[in-house]
Order: structure tokens, then C-alpha cells, then sequence
């Protein structure tokens, strides 16, 4: 059993621990009320945006389509993988970088994968073992519309130009504060909406589809990525808080089952000392 002084000093060491995992839990809650609200607003928008797109650019008939609704044969694929650029916040990085390994060697094994990071910690294990096209870690630093569309805008340059043929996003979907869900969205080409779903819709353009496309396509892609950031964002947070109150209940444990453990220490050694009192006193009287 270990001395009194190295059990005190571990109650002590398991105690601070504790209080920072509770000061980082309350944080990440705090901060997770404000990004699930902004999230939660933003899905209806952008879902919808989405599908109005699809409908429309299943309507043109490749008459006068967009170069991003263009279909190629696959060769060159990009994956964008949102992650964070924090840690301790349990799997949330590590669900998307093994989605983003299982892709690259799965789904697209034969193609010429390169991929696109946003996070720092996605950034440091990918880019050991597949290319990287670039990589953004500031943008979670100001977290805005304008800062996502200048990244949307440089993907959208680079499928425009014929670096690739597809592009996908990967990140972690915001459910509730304890599940986040890995998500891989197609983000170009745009794919067309089922049959039923545009038999269904009847619309009438103004001034024209074609002038109607030009202006939609480039917001909704924005509009998507952001979507994807603020979902992962929302996600870090409430994994990170889930992960931190799970740790500070296990030091809570920890902490019990030390200062149990002290006690039976103590006893022991107090019992000792008073059966050695108790033994030297009867010698003297013998």
C-alpha cells in the first residue's frame, strides 16, 4: 500500500483535475447553447435552398446547365474533412478521420484522392498519409459567412477548372448534445433531385432559369459548406462537453476511492502506532 504522503498527494493531483474538466465542461455548454441555435435556425434555409437547386437544375435539360451540375467520369476526387482545433472532445476528430481513410481506400481506392482539411487536429494525422490540397485552421477563429465563402469559392474554382471531378464533404452532424453523427454530403457536381420530387414541382422563372441558376448555384454552395462548418462546430462543442463531464465524474470516482483508500491508511497506521504504545506500556509494567 502506498505511503500516506504519495495517496495525499494524488487526492490532490486528481482534485485539480477534476476542476478543470468541470471549468471546460461549463465553457463548451455555454458555448454550445449559441452554436446549436445558430445551427438549428440555419437548417430549414438551407435545406430548402438545396432542394429548390436540385429542382431547377433538373428542369434545364442540360439546355444551358451550369458548369457545377456538370457530370464527369470520376478520376480525381477531393475530400473536404471538417474537424477541429481543439482536442478532448472524446471520438469527434478521430470518427472523421477514419471516414476519411475508409473513403479514400474504400469507396474511391483506384482514383487520385486529395483532400481539403479545415481543423487543425484533422490536419496533423491526415496530411501524414494523403495529399493535402490546402488547409484552413482560422476560420473557426471568426466563424462567418464571408469566411466560409471564400473557402466555398476556391473549391468551386477548382471543380470549375477541371482539378476535379467530384467533391465531398465530411463532418460530424449535430444531433443532441451526446450523439454527433459522421456525414458525407456530395457537394459537386450538384446532383439533380429524384423524378417524383421535380415531377412534382411547378415553377415559374423569373426573368429566366438560366439567370436564376447563375445567382443560386454559387450562394447555395456557400450556403452549404457554412451549413457543414456550424454543424461540425456545434458538434466539438457538445462532444467536447459530454467527454469533460464524463472525465470529471470518473475523477469524482477516483477522487472517492483515493480518499477511501487515505483513510485505510491512516487507520492502519494509527492502529499500529497505539498497538506499539499499548505493547511498550506492558513491557515496562512487566
Amino acid at each position: 500500500m502506498a505511503n500516506l504522503k504519495e495517496i495525499r498527494s494524488r487526492i490532490s493531483s486528481v482534485g485539480s483535475t477534476m476542476q478543470i474538466t468541470s471549468a471546460m465542461k461549463m465553457v463548451s455548454a455555454a458555448k454550445l447553447k449559441k452554436a446549436q441555435d445558430a445551427i438549428t435556425a440555419m437548417r430549414p434555409y438551407a435545406d430548402k435552398l438545396t432542394e429548390l437547386l436540385q429542382n431547377l437544375s433538373a428542369t434545364l435539360d442540360g439546355d444551358s446547365g451550369s458548369v457545377y451540375a456538370e457530370q464527369r467520369e470520376v478520376n480525381k476526387v477531393l475530400i473536404v474533412a471538417i474537424t477541429s482545433n481543439r482536442g478532448l472532445c472524446g471520438a469527434f476528430n478521430s470518427n472523421v478521420i477514419k471516414e476519411a481513410s475508409r473513403l479514400a481506400e474504400g469507396q474511391f481506392a483506384g482514383k487520385e484522392v486529395s483532400l481539403v482539411t479545415i481543423g487543425k487536429k484533422g490536419n496533423d494525422i491526415l496530411s501524414k498519409k494523403y495529399k493535402v490540397a490546402f488547409n484552413n485552421n482560422e476560420v473557426f477563429d471568426n466563424l462567418t459567412f464571408d469566411n466560409v465563402a471564400a473557402i466555398a469559392e476556391t473549391l468551386m474554382q477548382q471543380y470549375a477548372e477541371g482539378n476535379y471531378d467530384k467533391i465531398v464533404l465530411l463532418y460530424n452532424h449535430f444531433k443532441n448534445a451526446a450523439t454527433q453523427i459522421v456525414k458525407t454530403e456530395d457537394y459537386l457536381p450538384i446532383s439533380p433531385s429524384e423524378g417524383e420530387a421535380k415531377a412534382s414541382m411547378d415553377y415559374i422563372f423569373e426573368p429566366n432559369k438560366v439567370e436564376i441558376v447563375e445567382t443560386l448555384i454559387p450562394k447555395s454552395l456557400k450556403t452549404q459548406l457554412y451549413k457543414a462548418i456550424r454543424d461540425s462546430f456545434a458538434s466539438e462543442h457538445g462532444a467536447r462537453m459530454t467527454a469533460m463531464h464524463k472525465a470529471t465524474d470518473n475523477a469524482g470516482e477516483l477522487k472517492a476511492e483515493l480518499t477511501l483508500t487515505y483513510n485505510k491508511a491512516r487507520q492502519a497506521a494509527i492502529t499500529g502506532e497505539i498497538l506499539e504504545i499499548v505493547g511498550g506500556a506492558e513491557a515496562l509494567n512487566g
